[in-house]
Order: structure tokens, then sequence, then C-alpha cells
């Protein structure tokens, strides 16, 4: 009896042993070949960041040649293409058109979405039905509209549109998926939280910025981040609404550089890592935040 019962519990340590090996090797296996996928992926992804950066530091005759290494950096590239470009001027103009575009659009944004979250008004789902819908519009249909109503309000209004700071920053301040994002986190903070604000005495104004805004700075961040990138690569609207190259953005400058010398390659990828350099180092510092936000986003409705 007793040579039965060691028996069967050696028996059942055995087949534990085989499962939890066969449950380790599996997870492994599972997590090597992830790992596998992941790299291959980012490494895709990098490689045309990296051939645009190995371009820009190689002679005019290796940069349009089959070669992916440099045989000698050449870092003057670098200078050519900021004077050739004009970026000293146009990156003052980027550097405003950025600031404006962003700080409206966040004072937009933050109070649209409060409302949407927090006040009962008549037909306030009906309002934001329709402004979710506005997001299936192709950016390119509304463009004509757009460059008439500005073109509009530069006539009739105290100072011109046209070639100037509104245009270029004005129609992107009212941004459906900023107000979105923050009306969903709004709407997720507890509703004990607003009870206690009502009864300090708390307003709208005082709850928002002492209550909510605190407590949403990952979608804020998201925001910055996203409509920074927008209004610093923004090319095809500050063509249509500038004239002269007052109020011209860095992008425009660089797409300008690209048609005065599109044989030359290595100046090209040049000019290209100076522009996206502000948005690279605006990413790392706020990495964190966007992907908190991000994950946030994707838990609750």
């Amino acid at each position: 009896m007793v040579d039965t019962t060691a028996e069967s519990a050696s028996m059942t340590i055995m087949e534990e042993t085989k499962a939890s090996a066969s449950k380790w090797a599996y997870g492994t296996g599972w997590r090597t070949f992830s790992y596998i996928v992941l790299v291959f992926g980012a490494f895709i992804s990098l490689l045309p960041f990296m051939w645009m950066i190995l371009r820009s530091v190689m002679s005019l005759g290796e940069s349009i040649g089959s070669g992916f290494w440099p045989s000698e950096i050449h870092l003057e590239n670098f200078s050519r293409a900021w004077e050739d470009a004009h970026f000293s001027e146009y990156l003052v103009n980027t550097v405003l058109i950025t600031v404006i575009t962003l700080g409206g659009e966040l004072v937009a944004s933050v109070l649209a979405a409060y409302a949407f979250a927090r006040l009962k008004f008549p037909g306030r789902n009906i309002v934001f039905g329709v402004l979710l819908s506005s997001m299936m519009i192709p950016g390119m249909v509304t463009m004509i509209p757009n460059l008439l109503t500005v073109t509009w309000l530069g006539r009739v209004g105290p100072i011109a549109w046209i070639d100037n700071w509104p245009a270029l920053t004005i129609p992107f301040m009212g941004s459906v998926f900023s107000i979105f994002l923050l009306r969903q986190f709004f709407a997720q903070i507890p509703e004990e939280l607003f009870d206690a604000a009502k009864i300090d005495g708390a307003g709208h104004i005082r709850t928002l910025l002492t209550l909510v805004l605190p407590l949403s700075k990952a979608p804020v961040m998201v925001i910055i981040v996203l409509s920074f990138i927008g209004a610093w690569n923004a090319l095809a609207w500050p063509l249509l609404v500038t004239n002269s190259t007052d109020w011209l953005p860095v992008s425009v400058g660089l797409y300008e550089f690209v048609q005065d010398a599109g044989s030359e390659l290595n100046m090209v990828m040049a000019g290209s890592v100076i522009t996206i350099i502000p948005i690279l180092i605006l990413y790392f510092l706020t990495q964190k935040q966007f992907t908190e936000s991000i994950a946030r986003s994707g838990l609750k409705g």
C-alpha cells in the first residue's frame, strides 16, 4: 500500500514537472518569437531614418551611389543646407506659428472638452457626434473652403489674414481629435471629486484649472506632441496662404531647397535632418506621458 502511494505521488510529481517544463518552453519560445518580430519591426522602421542620416554626411557622388556607408564624413553639409535653405529665417517663423497654434488649440480644446464632458445642455450628444463625424472628411476636401473663408475674413476684419499669422494658425486651433481625446479623459474622472469641488465652492473654471487639468497631464502632453508635429511639418496650407517669405515655415524652405537643388541629394538629406531634430527632442522629453496616454485611451471608453 505504501509503495503504491509513493509510486502514485512520484508519477504525479513527474507529470507536474513535465507540464511545468512544457509551459516554460512554450512561454520562452513565444517570448523569443515576439522579441524577434519586435526587433525586425524596429529595424524596418529605423532603416529609412538611418539611410537619411548617412546620406546627409556623404559627398554628392556617394549620396547618389548605391553604397550604404560613407567613406568620409562631411559635416559641412549641415551648414551649407542651413544657409542655402534660409533656415535661420524660416525657423523663427515656424516657432512663432507653432507656439500660436499650440496655445490656441490647447485653450479651445480644453474648454470644449470640459463642456462636452461635464456640462449638460440640449443637443450635447448631437453636437459631439457631428464633430466626430467631421473627422471622416479628408483634409484636402476642406482646404479650398478654408482658403475662401480666411480670404473673406481678411477683407472684412481689422488685419489681413493671407500672408500673415492668422491664416497660418487660427484654422488649426479647433482640433476635433484633441477635443475628443480630452473629453474621454475628463469623463473618466470620478464624480466624487467634482462633488467635493462644489462643496468647496469652486466654479467651473476653478474646477477645470485645479482639478481636471492636473489629472489630465498625459492627454495634454499627447496633444502638445501631435499638434507640434502637425504645425511644424505643415506644407500644403502655408503654400496656399503665403505670397512672400515673411511667414514661410521651415517646411516650405526645405521644399524650395529641394526644388533649387534637387540633384544634390546629400544637401536635401542634411536639410531634412535639421528639420526633424526639434520633433525628436520634444518626443524624447514627453515619451513617458505620450505612451501612458495611449495606453489609457485603450482601456476605457
